[in-house]
């Protein structure tokens, strides 16, 4: 007699959790997944020690905002996003503090004479709302799908070229150097031209083993590179002692750990009274309605293009993107994207973003959102171990970004090189992204590109009407500057 039960692999023979997540039709394992969302957690906690180094003394109202009570909340928002994107928008993508706004949020906004930081992060979560509103319109969707194949590869390449380069800035591979005038170079080898220090062995040794394992296609190759690195700096450090690169008292020393020495994470009750300070319409008040408005709108354009070009890179390199180019519950990454800005703005840890270091765990085999899950408990957790990046520097995760920003690279091919009038465009967008360390730079300067040579090449019915919206709004939020200066705004 035939047995009745569903052959494995059909959808009535899989579990709840199989079917609901999509592993088996994304072709991952629960085993894949947990190993993914640790590698992404590694690869971003970084973020916790990071983000309160920049804004910790921002507040402009005269009072500091404090690391503990920065890290606390950066953590606690991640972990947040991080779980409603694995369990809403079921893909493998994590979420946190994002560098490039919270830069520019405490070097050029917190500066403007009279804005306190309560008013800033007000700011912030009207840029989060007027973006859930334009993806619950459509029109953030119809954005995303007006941007050209070839734009598109250019992101993931830009992404890949962006991921390698923090990887081999954080681990002191490249830096500024001095020039013999006094002034500096974009970017050099090491400390003075050179190699050298404990750190970069860290690094150059980690990233031979991860390269060499991924090569022989050894599973859980990038998290095996990442332990073993680790390993390595904890040893290194108990025996010669290296030291932070800046010490407490802000003494240099250009051989230390690029951010903190490894050491054993320690228990302490996370500061949250940072969660609610927020003024939402302050900084109409203390800096007039038009110059908030011009304020409003760089935060959400920055933020508004960040997570849709990184959406599509991660996406890609994940292999979940649709045969005709779309990617699954795309709305519901755009909103809980959205959500995260508003959210870590209420937080005042600034605009949580969608994290390029996701590919670390994408590349480790996260397919689905379940790796998002494991990533934002891990980032809830570490709001009581402040924080778990003193275990692992950044010199143990860089070589996973570097092999990781190779693997998206490599789509390179898929550009026609021979149709300059999409190649060029794809070529500015992914090198301005490393080279303005911004996705939204050069996903603008990609589409103002286009837009401009199609339309030499008498070819302009070729742009969709949205991409000359969305090139000329590039166009004013590049010369923010000069258009302040015109009002008289400073």
């Amino acid at each position: 007699m035939p047995s009745s039960a569903a052959p494995a692999g059909t959808a009535s023979g899989r579990g709840a959790l199989d079917r609901y997540f999509r592993l088996t039709e994304r072709g991952s394992t629960l085993g894949q997944e947990f190993r993914g969302g640790l590698a992404t957690f590694l690869a971003m906690s970084y973020i916790i020690v990071l983000n309160p180094l920049v804004l910790s003394g921002t507040d402009s109202a005269g009072g500091e905002l404090g690391i503990p009570r920065v890290a606390a909340v950066t953590a606690l928002a991640a972990g947040i996003f991080t779980i409603v994107m694995g369990l809403w928008a079921r893909h493998p993508f994590a979420l946190a503090a994002g560098l490039g706004i919270n830069a520019f949020l405490s070097i050029t906004i917190a500066t403007t004479p009279g804005l306190t930081w309560p008013s800033i992060m007000g700011l912030v979560v009207l840029a989060g709302l007027i973006m859930a509103v334009l993806v619950a319109t459509g029109f953030r969707r119809a954005v995303f799908d007006a941007v050209p194949p070839a734009l598109k590869t250019g992101i993931v390449v830009g992404i890949g070229l962006f991921i390698a380069l923090i990887g081999l800035v954080n681990a002191g591979f490249v830096r500024r150097l001095p020039d013999a005038a006094g002034t500096t170079v974009p970017v050099g080898l090491g400390t003075g031209g050179e190699l050298e220090g404990w750190p970069v062995l860290v690094f150059i040794v980690g990233l031979a083993l991860t390269a060499v394992l991924v090569i022989r296609k050894v599973r859980g190759a990038i998290l095996i590179g990442i332990v073993a690195a680790t390993v390595l700096a904890n040893v290194l450090e108990a025996v010669f002692h290296i030291g932070p690169s800046v010490d407490d008292a802000g003494n240099a020393n250009p051989t230390g750990w690029s951010l903190v020495a490894p050491s054993m994470p320690e228990w302490t009750a996370p500061d949250l009274s940072l969660l609610g300070q927020v003024s939402l319409f302050g900084a109409f008040q203390e800096v007039g309605g038009l110059m908030a408005a011009l304020l409003v709108f760089a935060i959400l354009l920055s933020v508004f293009f960040d997570a849709m070009g990184t959406s599509v890179g991660l996406a890609r390199e994940a292999g979940t993107v649709n045969p005709d180019g779309s990617i699954p519950d795309l709305n519901r990454v755009l909103m809980v994207d959205a959500l995260a800005v508003a959210g870590g703005g209420g937080a005042s840890g600034s605009a949580n973003q969608i994290f390029v270091e996701s590919g670390t765990g994408i590349g480790e085999g996260a397919r689905t959102g379940i790796a998002s899950v494991v990533t934002g408990v891990l980032f809830l957790l570490a709001m009581f171990l402040t924080p778990l990046i003193h275990l692992v520097p950044f010199e143990a995760v860089a070589p996973a970004l570097v092999v990781v920003g190779f693997m998206m690279a490599s789509q390179a091919v898929d550009i026609d090189w021979n149709d300059w009038g999409a190649a060029f465009p794809a070529f500015l967008t992914f090198i301005l992204m490393p080279f303005t360390y911004s996705i939204a730079n050069g996903i603008g300067a990609g589409m103002i590109a286009y837009a401009v040579i199609r339309t030499g090449q008498g070819r302009a019915k070729e742009v969709h009407p949205l991409l000359w919206l969305v090139a000329l709004a590039f166009v004013f939020y590049f010369g923010m500057g000069v258009f302040r200066g015109v009002l008289g705004l400073g």
